[in-house]
């Protein structure tokens, strides 16, 4: 079974913190706001779709828009992370310690 290397980011933090900044603001503009997303990413090289996606999370990080944040999305991993290494590590008590009760049964059994 081969590990799989993530794939490298399409677009640099910087470019997408910079396109994500210049759609917010266009968007804040009454005159601009409609089509902003599609614009600013003609204008830097970005697919709408992306840009809309980073615009969305960005709305919703900063309380603008409702839904999950990236700090609590981060969290929810980490902590289903240590869920599957706690589990991971009850089974390995559990598995050792019939295998020592088993063992030892054996002996006073002799």
């Amino acid at each position: 079974m081969g590990v799989t290397m993530p794939a490298r980011p399409k677009y640099s933090p910087e470019l997408k913190e910079r396109a994500t900044r210049m759609a917010l603001d266009l968007r804040k503009d009454p005159a601009m706001a409609k089509g902003a997303v599609r614009r600013v990413g003609e204008q830097l090289g970005v697919h709408p779709e992306a840009l809309r996606t980073w615009v969305r999370q960005a709305e919703i990080d900063g309380g603008v828009a409702p839904g999950r944040t990236s700090e609590d999305t981060q969290r929810i991993a980490e902590l289903e992370r240590e869920v599957r290494e706690l589990r991971r590590a009850n089974e390995i008590l559990r598995t050792s310690a019939a295998f020592f009760a088993a063992a030892e049964l054996d002996r006073k059994t002799k």
